[in-house]
């Protein structure tokens, strides 16, 4: 089971954005993504960044909230993609947590 939320952090030059998956097992960020822009891109390229360490995740439970990057039809086909299934939560109650 994964565990994925978007974090925003001011900079002197603006906001960022990071997307974060952890592995409940292991407790690891297994992928990431950092942006200036909260788009469905943002949460994509974390679970391919996650992906791509891990190999075959086929059957994985990635959780997550309801934020609109992670209903977004990218996102979903993204995971239909791997093979995974995706959970959520309610809106702002992610576990992904430090």
């Amino acid at each position: 089971m994964w565990l994925a939320d978007i974090t925003e952090h001011r900079t002197g030059e603006g906001k960022l954005y990071r997307c974060a998956i952890k592995d409940v097992f292991s407790n690891r960020i297994v992928g990431y993504s950092i942006s200036d822009r909260m788009k469905s891109r943002l949460a994509v390229n974390a679970l391919n960044s996650a992906v791509a360490r891990r190999g075959d995740v086929a059957g994985c439970i990635l959780h997550t909230d309801r934020g609109s990057q992670f209903r977004s039809r990218k996102f979903v086909c993204a995971l239909n993609h791997h093979g995974m299934v995706g959970s959520m939560g309610k809106v702002g109650a992610s576990l992904l947590t430090g």
